[in-house]
């Protein structure tokens, strides 16, 4: 999206459905969140069921939320797929605990997951990216699709998980962020969800049995200790789950949304091509705009005050990443693409405790594929329509297919 749809003032408050997977598919999030940010910056939904929730999308309050563990609580879990039931995942997976199980989980993985550590792997992640050019370059192909399998060939190396196993596991992450969507739905929602999640947690189940020390990040968590104690079989299926999940959800899709938005600013694209140096500033104007992971979802352990109302204890609080990001606050021209932006503080990875333990990963991978595109890349075409995936979770997009034109000389 390059600018506002709609203007803000137009939007009908009492009638938004930010649960709805719909919105996020066919509509337009950008202009209720515009419009949140300037007549209701603390938002409080009710569902037809009884559950209710309260928006938070304005930058400084979504910091404030993500950075204040004590007063919100990601152990009832961190997606609105949860609301109104305890995830069971809650204080055994990283993510959905908090300090100080969170920081014994966190702090070794990020070793592991660090760019010191990393710098090793940097060769084959550039031999990924450019076979996934060279297969662009064979006619149109549907960039979505491609990118879709991108982090699998570095996260599941680093994984110590079988090539043969990485389309299929792809499938079911994407089925359980989005579960509603038509292109991934098994019967209904619920029943997809169900059914991604009994075969990702039965796979890892199987995975971890089978798995050394030595193996990866499977192996590295078999080492870890929490409380004085190795982990649970069910702590260790958690935490692979998560691990993978965060992977294939943010990669692959600020992948496809940089390149649309190069599509639609030719001129920014061009800016990168002369000087190959705009790669890691392209890179972090591309997590701003596209922002992945569109929510992050609290519940307060106190009565507390936002934005001058109250918050009782137990309220479910969601914040939005995407709406964060587009603060025009915090961002000059917000909902224009600037490669050159400066400073750019976004929030795609979180912020607080829960900044993303993979985010040096998804850093590396995407300098990598971008500096590919810049120098091979003439430019990149439009082929079809674009297709959003339907979930509230993920900003994806699920069918995006180009015609790449590479440089002659």
């Amino acid at each position: 999206m390059s600018e506002r749809t709609a203007p803000a003032a137009s939007t009908d408050l009492d009638s938004l459905d930010l649960m709805d997977p719909r919105l996020y598919g066919s509509g337009d999030p950008h202009t209720i969140w515009t419009a949140l940010r300037e007549r209701a910056p603390l938002h409080l939904q009710s569902l037809p069921d009884g559950r209710r929730f309260w928006s938070v999308t304005k930058y400084h309050d979504v910091r404030e939320v993500l950075r204040d563990h004590t007063r919100f609580t990601s152990s009832r879990g961190t997606l609105l797929s949860v609301l109104g039931s305890r995830d069971p995942a809650g204080g055994k997976m990283m993510a959905a605990s908090d300090p100080p199980v969170h920081t014994m989980l966190h702090e070794p993985i990020a070793k592991l997951l660090s760019r010191r550590a990393l710098e090793p792997f940097v060769p084959e992640v550039r031999r990924v990216a450019h076979r996934l050019l060279e297969r662009l370059a064979d006619g149109p192909r549907d960039l979505a699709e491609l990118a879709a399998g991108f982090p699998m060939a570095f996260t599941g190396t680093l994984m110590g998980i079988p090539e043969q196993d990485w389309a299929r596991l792809t499938v079911l992450t994407t089925a359980a962020i989005a579960p509603e969507d038509p292109d991934f739905r098994l019967g209904n929602g619920l029943n997809t969800l169900a059914t991604a999640h009994h075969e990702l947690f039965s796979y890892f189940s199987r995975r971890t049995r089978r798995t050394t020390r030595e193996d990866g990040l499977i192996g590295a968590l078999l080492g870890l200790e929490v409380g004085g104690r190795r982990l649970r079989h069910d702590e260790l299926v958690y935490n692979c789950y998560s691990l993978l999940l965060g992977a294939n959800v943010t990669t692959p899709h600020a992948v496809t949304q940089t390149v649309l938005a190069f599509i639609e600013n030719p001129a920014e694209y061009r800016r990168l091509v002369d000087d190959p140096r705009l790669v890691p500033g392209a890179v972090e104007e591309g997590l701003r705009w596209s922002s992945p992971a569109s929510h992050f979802l609290r519940h307060a352990t106190q009565d507390t005050t936002l934005r001058g109302r109250q918050v009782r204890e137990g309220d479910a609080v969601v914040t939005w990443l995407g709406s964060a990001n587009r603060d025009e606050e915090v961002f000059s021209e917000p909902f224009r693409f600037h490669v050159t932006r400066s400073p750019n503080p976004h929030v795609a990875f979180g912020f607080g405790p829960h900044h993303c333990v993979g985010a040096a990963l998804a850093r590396m991978a995407l300098n990598a594929l971008f500096a590919e595109i810049a120098g091979s890349v003439e430019r990149f075409d439009l082929a079809g329509p674009v297709e959003h995936l339907a979930s509230n979770f993920a900003a994806g997009i699920k069918h995006m297919p180009v015609v790449t034109k590479l440089r002659t000389t």
